[in-house]
C-alpha cells in the first residue's frame, strides 16, 4: 500500500496569511495571502475544519 502523501508546496518569505469569518445571510470562512492580489479561498463556515481538527 502506497502512503497518501502530498509533496508540500513551495511558500514565499514573504507571504502574509489571515483568516477571517464574514457574517451574512451564510457564514463565510475567508483564508487570504494579503501579500498578493486576489490570492483567497472562501467556504462556508460549517464547511470549515475546526482548529481540532487541523491538528
Amino acid at each position: 500500500m502506497e502512503p497518501d502523501t502530498v509533496v508540500p508546496s513551495e511558500v514565499a518569505a514573504d507571504a502574509e496569511v489571515m483568516a477571517s469569518v464574514e457574517k451574512g445571510p451564510t457564514a463565510q470562512f475567508i483564508i487570504a495571502d494579503i501579500s498578493q492580489d486576489d490570492a483567497f479561498v472562501t467556504l462556508p463556515l460549517d464547511d470549515a475544519a475546526s482548529l481540532p481538527a487541523w491538528r
